[in-house]
């Protein structure tokens, strides 16, 4: 059933955000019970496909990586209690995928603006001045990668990315203290960010893996 409602979105050509038929247009539709149609738009509605807005009816849902971060941290969060830290499978994940991603940024550069634009010159002072005064905060640093990537025009690679994100920062409090200072995490962010306005791919990639290297320290401590 929840197939049948999958390829009624496609042959209406409904897309992210359109009002879908009423929950009666649906029974008559697909000729099912209420309450089996009920369970299949929850089914649905759990993995984001459609949205149900109580009191407004049903939408076509927005693309969204929630429930991967609520499963990666929950197993995430089972490894460590288990002696295991699976967490640095998902590091080297995101590392890798950064370290491809920041060259693509640079090679689709045409020097007309600088990457990220001033909002991210802006986002490498705050995450500076933070540092000084004792600790980046989170949203800080998330929208500093957010904006790295953001020339790329993929809004999947910045939900892909957050995800990881969102998950290591659920899970980051577990692994103890971290190995360097606020000064020494605005450093590495400041040496990436001077290899990407530079445009020099070599200084950004080997930039990106000196900040990763203090992640995966910390992640390599016995848990």
């Amino acid at each position: 059933m929840q197939q049948q409602i999958k390829q009624l979105i496609l042959e209406r050509g409904l897309t992210a955000g359109d009002p879908m038929p009423t929950e009666l247009d649906l029974l008559d539709e697909i000729n099912v019970s209420r309450n089996s149609l009920r369970e299949a738009l929850k089914a649905l509605q759990a993995v984001g496909i459609v949205e149900i807005r109580h009191g407004f009816g049903m939408y076509v849902g927005t693309m969204s990586l929630v429930s991967l971060v609520d499963e990666l941290t929950f197993h995430g969060l089972m490894s460590l209690q288990a002696g295991r830290n699976d967490l640095r499978h998902l590091v080297q994940i995101r590392e890798v995928l950064e370290c491809g991603l920041i060259q693509e940024v640079i090679r689709r550069d045409t020097g007309e603006t600088d990457p990220g634009g001033d909002e991210l010159a802006e986002v490498m002072a705050r995450m500076e001045a933070e540092a000084r005064a004792g600790g980046v905060t989170p949203e800080t640093d998330k929208r500093f990668h957010e904006l790295l990537y953001e020339p790329l025009g993929n809004p999947l690679v910045i939900q892909l990315l957050s995800a990881f994100w969102e998950v290591y920062h659920a899970l980051h409090a577990e692994l103890g203290e971290a190995d360097e200072t606020p000064v020494e995490i605005a450093a590495r962010h400041r040496r990436v960010f001077d290899a990407v306005r530079a445009g020099d791919v070599a200084e950004s990639v080997a930039a990106l893996t000196e900040h990763f290297s203090g992640i995966r320290r910390r992640l390599d401590r016995p848990v």
